[in-house]
């Protein structure tokens, strides 16, 4: 007893926030209540009785052939589904909550009430493919291993981590430099753990080649086709396939990613059978390309899933390093002569919704007026932003669809004319005699028809406009090299932002090869605004953070913004169970099974259906 005693009162005396520090199963952003509480038995969005056994076939997200196949490193082109399939994370994001994350590799995490640490407890259970244990030094490795040889990102990401300490060989500590990312802790619990035994002496610089890596999730690297396929097989016995947060999920035997050069023929190889889900990026190949007897008999699913995602923000973006990119007003009359409305409706079936925001399709985009707490935010900045950012709603340029865009030339001339583009023969000259002219490096097939009629309005009024199609390799290069007029590029949308922002338009990442900012962009303005969302302590103060940065980013016209369809364009074979109620941030790819080897009508499978629920699956 008085020992008991003598240890609360040196507690007593300790800063307050290693009382208050707490073990949990789950972390949220800001410290709000997560969806599913602790000793929760699987998700919402998964079938638990989901059978397991059969395959699924799939193409790649990646555009073109891999050339390694972890995804982590900047060189080259990995295979995004290593991560998740054959490297489990140390917690999982749920896809249903904006970002919550619940433990997997670790089965308790602790952040200090400050925010000043972050504490991971690991599952003595959690095992690497060759039995051996996942230990804190390997979680340890693994951060320092990203940070000096992974992808930019993750420097940029997790700059204020200041030490990873190893406590035990199943408890490891993430000491920060500061408290001002509230993202930053959930970033860390996201990683995956790599075994250092396996990957110390091999080359991961440079993505490890086409050797199976040692993996700890629930699939194992089967067999490769370098550059064309990868297959992967369940681990029978994996760890942790009876957690709560896999319950329900990865329930095929057999997954096999297949890579297309050219989504024309991944979309024939579909229709063929050649493999069984397809994510579809054109709108004329989504409403026409299918078309035939399996699609009117429901043997081929066309679908978009996930209406309520966040889908990532796409545009034509001007390298801002470019001299006749400088003025603001050039961008914005190059960006009146892109003719979305024709070019939807002509091309694209009219499936597109027009991009009008960074954060299209979620709450943190500005369509409406700043309202008083966003104007407290921007009004330092006032005479260094465009005055519209305090006084309009910005709207990407519109035409009435006919193609016959005069009002909006005109419109452009005057804007180019007060930026000292004059009209010279058949040409805009400036005072040097220079001709505004650019060009678009394009690495993808299909993209010449929205860029073909651009061509001609810009010549109408003067402006060169050349495409230049290269192969996906020199792509790659040019644009880490920053070789380029203009390209067409995509940010991903998290219903969380973070650090991640500096990567995208932050001006330490602009010269960076590694880095997603494109544009070149350097301006303290946005560097500012990114560092106030991150430090915001709220939900409420983080979205008015990211609609001001919205405003500045919308109103600098440093993009074309161009379309996103209404949910994530699918085609499938049907044969495939799903569950009842869907992910709203996820195709849940993850959470199906298979019903049948072969595609089934549509009334074949509402038989099996109903067959399997009088069975109790």
């Amino acid at each position: 007893m008085l020992l008991q005693r003598a240890v609360l009162f040196w507690l007593c005396l300790l800063p307050s926030p290693v009382l208050l520090a707490a073990v949990q199963p789950s972390l949220t952003v800001y410290g709000e209540a997560p969806k599913y509480p602790a000793g929760f038995q699987h998700f919402d969005y998964v079938n638990p009785d989901a059978p397991k056994g059969g395959s699924l076939r799939r193409s790649s997200l990646e555009s073109g052939p891999f050339d390694h196949l972890i995804p982590y490193t900047d060189k080259g082109t990995g295979v995004a589904d290593i991560d998740g399939w054959l490297y489990a994370p140390l917690a999982y994001r749920s896809k249903d909550e904006p970002y919550t994350v619940y433990g997997l590799v670790a089965e308790g995490l602790e952040l200090a009430a400050d925010r000043s640490w972050l504490r991971f407890y690991l599952n003595p259970r959690a095992r690497f493919d060759d039995g051996s244990p996942i230990t804190a030094q390997d979680v340890r490795y693994t951060f320092e291993l990203l940070m000096t040889q992974g992808s930019f990102k993750y420097r940029q990401q997790f700059a204020d981590v200041a030490e990873v300490q190893v406590e035990s060989p199943t408890q490891v500590r993430f000491v920060f430099k500061n408290t001002e990312s509230r993202t930053l802790p959930l970033d860390l619990a996201s990683l995956p753990v790599l075994p250092e035994h396996w990957w110390r002496g091999r080359n991961f610089a440079d993505g490890g080649g086409f050797e199976a890596p040692l993996g700890s999730g629930p699939y194992r690297v089967s067999a490769v086709d370098a550059g064309r396929s990868v297959d992967f097989e369940r681990v029978k016995d994996w760890w942790g396939q009876d957690l709560p947060v896999i319950r329900g999920r990865y329930n095929f035997d057999r997954l096999r990613v297949e890579f297309f050069a050219d989504t024309d023929v991944s979309r024939q190889i579909l229709k063929a059978g050649g493999y069984d889900y397809n994510r579809e990026f054109s709108a004329t190949g989504y409403t026409i390309g299918y078309a035939g007897a399996a699609l009117e008999q429901g043997r081929l699913v066309r679908e978009h899933l996930a209406p309520g995602s966040a889908l990532g923000a796409q545009g034509f973006i001007f390298n801002l390093q470019k001299p006749q990119f400088q003025d603001r007003r050039v961008r914005q009359a190059i960006a009146m002569l892109w003719d979305f409305e024709w070019s939807n409706r002509q091309m694209m079936r009219s499936l597109y919704l027009r991009q009008q925001s960074f954060f299209s399709h979620s709450e943190l985009a500005a369509v409406a007026l700043p309202d008083a707490e966003e104007l407290k935010i921007l009004e330092p900045w006032r005479g260094q932003v465009p005055e519209e950012v305090f006084s309009q709603v910005f709207q990407a340029p519109r035409t009435d669809g006919s193609g016959i865009i005069r009002p909006q030339q005109l419109q452009a001339l005057k804007l180019l004319e007060q930026a000292g583009w004059k009209p010279q023969g058949d040409q805009l000259r400036n005072d040097a005699g220079e001709p505004l002219h650019f060009t678009f490096l394009n690495g993808q097939k299909g993209l010449e028809r929205l860029l073909l009629p651009f061509k001609r309005n810009l010549a109408q009024i003067g402006i060169g406009f050349d495409i230049r199609q290269v192969d996906t390799a020199q792509y790659t290069n040019r644009v880490r090299s920053r070789d380029y007029d203009m390209i067409i590029a995509a940010y991903p949308v998290s219903l969380a932002p973070g650090r991640e922002l500096f990567n995208y338009f932050g001006s330490v990442s602009a010269d960076d090869p590694g880095s997603n900012n494109y544009m070149a962009l350097h301006d303290p303005v946005v560097d500012g605004l990114i560092s106030a969302l991150v430090q915001a302590d709220s939900r409420a103060s983080m979205l008015a953070h990211a609609r001001a940065l919205d405003r500045v980013l919308q109103w600098g016209y440093y993009w074309i913004p161009n379309y996103y369809p209404p949910g994530i364009s699918s085609v499938w074979w049907n044969r495939f169970g799903r569950p009842a109620i869907a992910p709203l941030y996820d195709a849940g790819l993850d959470t199906w099974w298979e019903v049948s080897p072969q595609a089934l009508t549509l009334s074949q499978m509402r038989q099996r259906s109903g067959e399997a629920v009088h069975a109790g699956l």
